[in-house]
């Protein structure tokens, strides 16, 4: 690492201010925010807190979070490209002949195009941000541009997503401050504008979920007579009906039609274990979904709406993806202990029940998610406000305690000083002879 150590101590002249070419001009000074971007990735800051300062600097800073994040999204993305081989093989009947590695670089090259066009456009956008506000890049969008190309259709149009991907960065990012500062969760904004801008790209039969072409003579051609829909979408046509036992088991193992990263649960349990154990995630807000989910489900079978079980409802669309990566948002989620339980519960409430009483649209996490973010602050609000009522109530019941104390003391010592001598004296105790 000294090497590459060593190029960023040469860059540093040329573009921090007062240095060698901004003296001259500042010709390399517009690519400051970009060159402290990339080394602040490589290497954490060396600086420290001044002299009696009570801040405690940690051993993980923001940007390591990032990337243990984007780290715990690789399994559903690497499967995700598999699967997307795997549906192209599936629905044009060349199955048997395709091997393993042929449909994962198959979907490696479909997808890959998404994610450069991700990061490309909203990185873009937040170093043009960063140096015209004269900051620093923030890390935010290290795991927003590698979740969008996963909760989108594998067909989805470059340039409808990098419209989408802007539209998200600068209305539900950057206009509230950046980083930290956003309400809304802006890989769900990108979702949602393409499906309400866009709807025949993002909902529909197979050509949206299946790849219909081949890549670099990789894959196969679809005929235009194939027809598929995602499970839920199979389901809401057919009234909700349950769904086979093979149906559950290629949703649990992630070989269905869908959005790219959102299939397969056990991908997701992965990621989902590592941000457990590395205390990334919360496990509260994380829990409260799917039981949330579970409860709902279980009351909409048992009212006689639908005839999915409570479980199939938590391994089919993104409900899983969701609950996982997205609720679990530590900007746009509830930050107090107890707020986690009810944000979550909500949201899994709120996803079953859109499926459920709306089948034009049965996937409803992307909704539920995006309408909690907009209550999480309230959420905490209420909470908050009543621990400070809580705790005062607590120093006032206090206070009136030892005001009553005090009360009996002073009428106790009042009545002493009150007493005649000779029931003081008889009141006094007695010397021994």
């Amino acid at each position: 690492m000294n090497p590459i150590k060593k190029l960023f101590d040469n860059i540093h002249p040329y573009v921090e201010e007062g240095g060698k070419f901004h003296e001259e001009g500042g010709k390399f000074h517009a690519f400051r925010s970009l060159v402290d971007g990339f080394e602040t990735f490589a290497f954490v800051p060396n600086t420290t807190s001044r002299v009696g300062s009570v801040n405690i600097h940690d051993a993980i800073d923001s940007k390591r979070i990032m990337s243990l994040v984007v780290i715990a999204l690789v399994p559903a993305l690497l499967f995700g490209m598999y699967n997307v081989g795997y549906q192209n093989a599936l629905a044009t009947g060349h199955l048997a002949d395709a091997t393993f590695w042929g449909m994962f670089w198959y979907g490696f090259l479909a997808v890959l195009p998404k994610i450069i066009v991700s990061y490309v456009v909203g990185l873009g956008i937040e170093f043009t941000v960063a140096q015209w506000k004269n900051e620093e890049i923030q890390e935010g969008f290290l795991v927003s541009g590698i979740i969008i190309p996963m909760i989108v259709p594998v067909t989805c149009p470059l340039w409808m997503l990098a419209i989408a991907v802007a539209f998200s960065v600068i209305l539900a990012k950057e206009i509230f401050g950046g980083t930290g500062m956003n309400i809304f969760n802006p890989a769900l904004i990108t979702r949602a504008f393409l499906f309400f801008s866009y709807p025949a790209a993002m909902t529909g039969d197979a050509k949206v979920w299946v790849a219909q072409d081949t890549i670099f003579g990789l894959g196969y051609k679809a005929t235009d007579a194939y027809t598929a829909a995602t499970p839920l979408g199979e389901a809401a046509q057919a009234g909700f009906q349950g769904f086979a036992p093979e149906t559950i088991e290629n949703a649990i193992t992630g070989l269905i039609p869908g959005c790219i990263g959102e299939t397969s649960v056990i991908a997701i349990a992965l990621g989902g274990l590592l941000l457990l154990w590395t205390g990334i995630a919360s496990w509260k807000t994380m829990l409260s979904v799917f039981v949330g989910g579970a409860a709902t489900g279980y009351l909409m079978q048992a009212l006689g709406l639908t005839e999915i079980q409570w479980y199939e409802q938590l391994v089919l669309g993104g409900f899983a993806f969701g609950a996982v990566f997205m609720a679990t948002d530590p900007v746009t989620s509830c930050r107090t202990e107890c707020g986690k339980y009810v944000y979550g519960l909500l949201i899994g409430f709120i996803a079953v029940l859109v499926r459920v009483l709306n089948p034009g649209y049965p996937e409803g996490m992307m909704l539920a998610i995006l309408l909690m973010n907009l209550f999480a602050s309230l959420i905490d609000y209420c909470f908050v406000q009543s621990n400070i009522n809580m705790r005062a109530k607590r120093v006032s019941n206090k206070k009136q305690i030892w005001q009553r104390n005090l009360y009996a003391n002073n009428a106790a010592r009042h009545s002493r000083l009150h007493q005649s001598p000779i029931s003081a004296l008889s009141a006094a105790p007695t010397l021994p002879r």
